[in-house]
């Protein structure tokens, strides 16, 4: 297997994505945050001080979607077609977060998807650390991956 991020003489360089077509392409992250009951109660019922936990995760995984080009550094910019975040209470201790966007581009968005579950879960830590610095984190990956030269990618159960 061949690493795409590195050049003939083994240093870190962009991919060069000039000679691919333009597809549509499609990435599903997800991941979620594990914390104490009582911290879910708070978001549940919209007692956490700093506001809407769950509205306000879901606009920064949309903002960090697009903006993936400027944290990592090899990623290209993109011109996202839609990106949706959706934010779900599981259980008594858990908000599970799915991301999935779209692009018709030369270059997937993988990373994209991957960078709006992870940011969208690092504002709920943010929000409710206060009573809760114990949160986890966890189970962050990509679900699904459609289009381009690759092709499909699904995570198996």
């Amino acid at each position: 297997m061949t690493l795409t991020h590195f050049d003939e003489a083994g240093r870190a360089a962009m991919v060069d994505v000039a000679g691919k077509a333009e597809t549509e392409r499609l990435a599903i992250a997800r991941g979620r945050v594990v914390m104490a009951p009582a911290t879910l109660a708070l978001i549940a019922e919209g007692r956490a001080g700093k506001g809407d936990v769950l509205g306000v995760a879901r606009i920064a995984g949309i903002m960090a979607a697009k903006r993936t080009s400027d944290l990592i550094p090899l990623c290209h910019p993109l011109m996202l077609t839609k990106v949706a975040v959706e934010l779900t209470i599981a259980g008594p201790d858990a908000v599970e977060i799915e991301a999935s966007v779209r692009v018709t581009g030369r270059t997937g968005v993988e990373m994209e998807a991957l960078t709006a579950v992870t940011v969208a879960a690092l504002t709920i830590y943010d929000m409710v650390k206060a009573v809760d610095r114990g949160m986890r984190i966890e189970g962050v990956r990509l679900v699904l991956k459609e289009g381009g030269k690759s092709g499909r990618f699904e995570e198996t159960p």
